[in-house]
């Protein structure tokens, strides 16, 4: 239980994530300024192109303004490969089902429904956090005419990624691989973000590389990174005027932006090594409390550790419950819960959140299908979960948050939000 005694709040705020800022990044939106190619186009984003393409190991990156529109044209691209391009108005993917991640950000799930699909969560698996590739096998038994599966890497701990796409080649569906939480980290010896036959990373404001926004289209094929282009600049025709032909998006990559990313991209690895110790340190300091780090393959993984987060043992909870919009317990000496150590954690000045909320539960997404495997393997929809199969990723919402983790944080600051954490099962 909670005891403010003998605790002072930290002088300076921790963040959850924010940047790390280099002397490169000025060196770059300075030129751009010089140059005065302030714009969606110049040196800073042909030379972010070329970076993420090198980095991610695949032939083409497209400098784009989010990762969200990255995601969205991975659909796009991918609606009009199985479907053709659709008619004015209608979406890529008009009313067709996509197999998606359950917990995740809801901008891996949002690209679907722009192109007008109806998303299907696949349940998450307990030692990655990541999309259950059983389920998926189970979804695809259920509905076999689906052809496109939404996967994200949680936390920038990858998932079991290579299974995921062995599925879908067997069962001819394109793969779109959200690496936005996981640029830098690796499976069996590739970079995440690799392995879809689309895919997108991110530079937001709290990633591990940031130009304050941002984000990269990844892809292998060059008539998809043309078209991504097109769309990216409101689909404008190759004419001499403004013509254009079909619907379009002002999705490009800021050449500002850009400076930031590229001055920050030498420094990849750097901020991996940081977040790794980070994680470790929580990893020391909490080990013999009831509670679990972030899980993943070991034999085959290599995080970036983005965010570090945990779990609480069943046994070690005090009674919480939750709303859609607020959170109670009731504190018990030697248990504790998310609410409580995120209430702590304000009380000490620094940020925390709950693990990703799943899709399923998401009151845009509650009537949307959901499948889950319980343990005879049997398959199991939303329409079953209350009649006692366990739903994997409400439990680790229910018993999971993520830890401040930004790598300019101090150990002495790290060190007292561990004891502030320890405080709260005493």
């Amino acid at each position: 239980m909670f005891d403010r005694s003998n605790l002072t709040p930290l002088e300076k705020h921790v963040h959850l994530a924010i940047a790390t800022p280099h002397e490169e990044m000025m060196t770059y939106v300075r030129e751009a300024f010089d140059a005065n190619w302030i714009t969606t186009e110049g040196d800073n984003v042909r030379a972010v192109e070329k970076i993420a393409a090198e980095k991610a190991g695949v032939n083409y990156a497209v400098g784009l303004s989010c990762c969200t529109a990255a995601l969205h044209l991975c659909v796009k691209a991918a609606g009009e490969k199985l479907y053709g391009k659709p008619s004015i108005g209608k979406g890529a993917i008009e009313g067709r089902r996509v197999f998606c991640s359950d917990m995740t950000f809801d901008a891996t799930v949002n690209p679907i429904v722009y192109e007008h699909g109806i998303p299907v969560f696949i349940d998450t698996e307990r030692d990655t956090w990541n999309m259950d590739s059983v389920a998926l096998e189970k979804a695809f038994e259920m509905y076999p005419d689906v052809k496109l599966v939404m996967f994200a890497h949680l936390y920038g701990f990858p998932g079991r990624i290579s299974a995921i796409k062995s599925i879908c080649e067997k069962h001819g569906a394109l793969l779109i691989e959200d690496a936005a939480e996981a640029m830098g980290a690796t499976y069996k010896g590739k970079q995440c973000g690799s392995f879809g036959d689309y895919a997108a990373v991110s530079y937001n404001g709290n990633k591990i590389i940031t130009g304050s926004a941002g984000g990269c289209l990844l892809t292998n094929d060059l008539e998809t990174a043309n078209r991504a282009r097109k769309w990216a600049t409101q689909a404008r025709e190759a004419a001499p005027w403004y013509q254009h032909e079909e619907p379009g998006y002002n999705y490009r990559l800021s050449n500002i932006v850009a400076g930031c990313v590229r001055g920050q991209y030498p420094y990849l690895e750097e901020h991996i090594s940081q977040k790794k110790a980070v994680w470790e340190r929580y990893r020391d300091g909490l080990k013999d409390l009831p509670i679990q780090m972030n899980p993943w393959d070991k034999e085959n993984s290599s995080p970036n550790y983005w965010l570090s987060a945990m779990i609480i043992d069943k046994e070690a909870m005090c009674k919480q419950v939750r709303s859609d919009n607020d959170a109670a317990y009731i504190p018990e000496h030697g248990k504790t819960c998310p609410t409580e150590i995120l209430e702590a954690l304000k009380y000490m000045n620094a940020d925390g959140r709950p693990i990703w909320k799943p899709m399923h539960m998401q009151p845009m997404y509650r009537m949307h299908e959901f499948i889950t495997v319980d343990g005879s393997g049997r398959c199991r929809t939303n329409a079953y979960i209350a009649g006692g199969v366990e739903d994997i990723g409400a439990d680790i919402f229910q018993r999971g948050l993520c830890l401040p983790s930004d790598n300019n944080m101090t150990k002495e600051q790290q060190k007292a939000i561990i004891e502030t954490i320890r405080k709260c099962f005493e």
